[in-house]
């Protein structure tokens, strides 16, 4: 019964490919364990877990490890998308653009120029 409650959360799981992925069930509560390869699908983890059971769930126990812990996330550019719009998805404000284009200038020189499929770094703030 509370493996269906969380089921969002697993099939999340899932689609980011969390490694070393464990889930049991006892005494009515859910167990979850792996690794998200960063601290942003962690927080994805831990969004969908509050959104399914609330603030401070006591029926899911949730061991979630970051693979990478020295950035906040991998970023692939997809056509359309600007550094602000980037900044916007992850930190929830456009003007963290600076410290996106900070985080990869061995690979951006000027921050009006991006071009899709390059792999950007969301450094940890």
């Amino acid at each position: 019964m509370v493996k269906a409650k969380y089921q969002d959360v697993l099939d999340l799981g899932e689609q980011l490919n969390i490694q070393n992925g464990e889930v049991s069930e006892k005494d009515g509560v859910l167990q979850v364990k792996g690794t998200a390869a960063t601290q942003y699908e962690k927080n994805l983890i831990w969004d969908k877990i509050k959104e399914a059971g609330g603030e401070s769930p006591s029926d899911i126990m949730a061991d979630i490890k970051v693979a990478d812990e020295s950035v906040y996330a991998r970023h692939t550019v997809a056509s359309g998308e600007t550094l602000g719009k980037i900044a916007k998805q992850y930190y929830g404000d456009a003007m963290k653009y600076k410290e996106i284009f900070a985080a990869n200038t061995d690979i951006l020189k000027n921050p009006d120029v991006i071009h899709p499929d390059q792999e950007l770094i969301i450094p940890n703030l």
